[in-house]
């Protein structure tokens, strides 16, 4: 029977990389990059293969096998498998490349610089601290073809060849077979009756004299050029002659050496040298000072190897958000690495972890993701986005606090590009209704209304045919003057979306009522919008041919590349307005916290997310845009029926008392008088309130125009006026009729597609059948109260009759 033999190396999970071998340290080993088979992990392979009449330095490769197989350090090569056969030795570590090929690529990089350079002297020196001190170990082979540097930047001693015990129990130092090697030998070596008094560290810490002489000045070409610094950086040069001394009872110990080194103004004394020595001992730091560190990190990134920051950087952040209590403050740091990423890495490193980050309940840390958003966007995919990310976003539109309003509006104008059609069209939508109609914070009113002309192209033709007229219908009339500027631009944004109908008969009207505002800045901003309007308009008159043309984006399905022409219309609307909600938590602490209908922050998990109060109407006839408006209870008593839906745009109907109104650039407060004069303390310029609009193409780019503050909520303003009532119809002049009506509030119009004046007095009708009602109920009860009055008080002991 015949017996197969199977080949060891076959079955060793590691194969060998067809790249020629990179050279390896001195003696009889080379270094080959390989893979593991099973995952494709690079590794670095040092073989050595087996040659007849080589029983010495086969030894010599046996004994550095088992020296790196039971040697630990974090500055020593680390040893991954191994295998040991009659012909070769394959020992299998880290991914790894000699140090004087590194030093090489630097300098046609432009040169390693100082930090990165002491950093790496300290490894080196703290391995031999551990090896003399821990281990009473010889390396007897420190020199650059003995040092390895790792994907990080970290020197790794290896190299274990020559090593001996530095207690006399192993013979001696082995001899060296290798020529190169001599001239790092100390001047002590060569007395033959060796008397001369040392240290069991003093061979080594020659050794690493030659090791620093070379770094900075290239090979050792002999001994005697050891008298010579050349460019080893004078803070290094007394610390230099010291390890090159001809005494070896003077050299220093390893540990010693460090100290002096890390002294004030030493040549280890650096921020680079700081930050790694802090994240080797993170684990073991006071959350205080950790906050501190990941606070200063971001500011010392850029003067870091970017080898260093994605190796070594990165994951102590992912490590310390994960199982520390770092906090909000990795995440500057975290994305400023996340640049230096391929988008392989960054899907697999730090996506997962963004996942987890927007899962969290932390306030700081939810503001911070949706502030920088735009840094890590561009990696999510649509599914991540829509199953992971959104859930948890939109949470931010029901929070108490304002400044998590205002930036997840903000986020949406990243997000709607990848968002679905029942995320982007049925949730978003419900929440900027509800925003838009019923914040109290004027900026974030405005802001939903930007965002939503900056998202317009993206919407389905039918959400964009219900909501966007709609919606810039009802900024026009609200009481905070960016919000109605807002409103004119964002019908000049969207001016391709509209049917020339539309432009005649709903877009038009709402302008023209603005000509009589009074902030001069949204008068401005309207003649522009109706003098672009009306052109349109008319080259249509003149040539019916064109309506084709004009109308081809009316029904058409949304397109992302209009994405960013729609987004150059207009910028944010308030200079500033994370600081304004900042300032209004800070000056205001009690309303910016007080109880709401909303919950405060994200719902936990394995609960239901919070949703506004359902619309009355069925989803399948109406949408949140198109819901009716209750009727408003003007009563002295008042009810909880004053109310509208939480899906619809709100009613415009205003409380006629004074109401305070938020500056649209500090957390002042605005004294509301008459229509128009508003009390604006500090504030010399309305024109410095909030930042420049831009309009594009046709529009007139290069719009700049400003806003002044707040005009009082509880006075009718020209711009409320409703153009298609009746009023409009039957009297001539629209400015009678504003005149004619000036304690009247304005009437709750649904703001859908019906602009029929019959359904407007319709409600009419019921609110003032409601109000009689009311008023005779209130009249039969005084006359009951009277009746009782009259008959006085009864008589002790009397009998009640009836």
């Amino acid at each position: 029977m015949w017996f197969f033999a199977r080949d060891p190396i076959r079955d060793f999970p590691f194969e060998l990389s067809p790249e020629p071998p990179e050279g390896g340290p001195p003696g009889p080993w080379v270094l080959h990059r390989g893979r593991k088979k099973a995952t494709g992990s690079p590794v670095s392979i040092f073989v050595y293969d087996v040659k007849p009449g080589s029983e010495e330095q086969t030894q010599v490769a046996r004994a550095a096998f088992k020296r790196l197989k039971t040697l630990r350090h974090p500055n020593i090569l680390a040893y991954i498998d191994g295998l040991e056969t009659e012909k070769c030795f394959h020992v299998v570590t880290e991914p790894v490349t000699p140090l004087a090929t590194h030093l090489k690529a630097r300098a046609e990089a432009g040169g390693p610089r100082e930090p990165e350079l002491s950093w790496g002297l300290h490894q080196i020196v703290k391995a031999l601290s551990f090896l003399v001190n821990d281990c009473s170990l010889i390396h007897n082979n420190v020199c650059v073809a003995a040092v390895f540097v790792d994907r990080a930047g970290e020197w790794k001693l290896g190299g274990l060849d020559y090593m001996y015990s530095a207690q006399g129990d192993g013979g001696g130092p082995p001899r060296k077979g290798v020529p190169e090697l001599e001239q790092y030998d100390p001047p002590e070596l060569a007395d033959p009756s060796g008397r001369v008094a040392k240290e069991k560290w003093s061979a080594d810490m020659w050794r690493l004299g030659c090791l620093i002489w070379e770094v900075f000045n290239g090979p050792l070409p002999r001994a005697a050029a050891l008298r010579n610094p050349g460019k080893i950086p004078k803070s290094l040069v007394p610390h230099y002659c010291e390890l090159v001394g001809a005494n070896p009872k003077l050299r220093p110990n390893p540990a010693r050496f460090l100290q002096n080194c890390r002294a004030p103004g030493g040549f280890m004394d650096n921020r680079f040298v700081e930050t790694n020595l802090f994240l080797e001992e993170i684990q073991i730091k006071e959350p205080a000072e950790k906050q501190k560190f990941f606070q200063e990190l971001s500011q010392s990134l850029d003067a870091f190897p970017e080898d260093f920051c994605r190796h070594k950087v990165l994951p102590q952040l992912l490590t310390a958000f994960e199982f520390g209590s770092a906090g909000a403050v990795v995440l500057t740091p975290l994305f400023k690495v996340g640049e230096l990423l391929k988008a392989e890495e960054y899907q697999q490193q730090i996506v997962p972890v963004l996942v987890k980050m927007f899962s969290s309940p932390d306030r700081a840390m939810r503001i911070r993701l949706l502030q920088q958003m735009e840094q890590f966007i561009q990696y999510l995919d649509e599914a991540t986005v829509n199953t992971q990310i959104f859930p948890h976003v939109v949470h931010g539109f029901l929070d108490t606090n304002p400044a998590i309003r205002e930036q997840t509006v903000k986020s949406m104008l990243l997000l709607a590009p990848k968002l679905t059609e029942s995320n982007l069209n049925v949730e978003l939508m419900k929440h900027f209704a509800r925003l838009q109609a019923k914040d109290e914070q004027g900026p974030i009113r405005c802001n939903t209304t930007v965002c939503l002309g900056k998202i317009g192209s993206y919407l389905s033709a039918a959400t964009r045919h219900r909501v966007l007229t709609s919606a810039f219908s009802r900024a026009t009339k609200d009481p905070f003057a960016p919000s109605r500027v807002a409103g004119v631009l964002g019908f000049a944004a969207t001016h391709n979306l509209y049917s020339v109908s539309d432009c005649a008969h709903k877009i038009l009207p709402v302008l023209c009522g603005l000509t009589v505002d009074p902030e001069r800045s949204v008068r401005d901003q309207a003649f522009k919008a109706i003098r672009s309007f009306l052109s349109k308009l008319e080259s249509v008159s003149e040539d019916p041919t064109q309506l084709a043309e004009v109308e081809k984006d009316v029904h058409a399905a949304s397109s992302p590349g209009m994405g960013g022409a729609a987004a150059s219309w207009a910028g944010w609307a308030v200079t500033g307005v994370s600081s304004l909600t900042s300032k209004l938590i800070r000056a205001h602490p009690t309303a910016a916290s007080a109880e709401t209908n909303v919950p405060q922050g994200p719902a936990p998990e394995g609960q239901p997310s919070p949703a506004p109060t359902p619309s009355p109407a069925s989803p399948a006839s109406s949408g949140p845009w198109e819901a009716q408006e209750e009727d408003r209870d003007t009563a002295e008593d008042g009810s909880a029926a004053d109310r509208w839906d939480d899906e619809d745009w709100g009613s415009l109907e205003q409380e006629p008392e004074t109401v305070p109104a938020q500056d649209c650039r500090g957390g002042g407060r605005v004294s509301l008088g008459g229509a128009g004069q508003a009390s604006t303390p500090d504030h010399n310029s309305p024109e410095a309130d909030w930042s420049s609009w831009e309009a594009e193409g046709s529009w007139e780019q290069g719009w700049r125009e400003r806003s002044s503050p707040e005009p009082p909520e509880g006075t009718r303003l020209a711009s409320e006026y409703n153009w298609g009532g009746p009023e409009a119809n039957d009297k001539g002049d629209p400015f009678a009729a504003l005149s004619a009506r000036p304690s009247a509030q304005p009437r709750a119009d649904s703001w859908g597609d019906n602009w029929d004046s019959l359904e407007a007095e319709s409600r009419q009708t019921k609110a003032e059948l409601a109000r009689k009602k009311r008023e005779e109920r209130r009249r039969e009860m005084e006359a009951r109260r009277a009746e009782k009055n009259a008959k006085g008080p009864m008589k002790l002991g009397a009998r009640k009759l009836d």
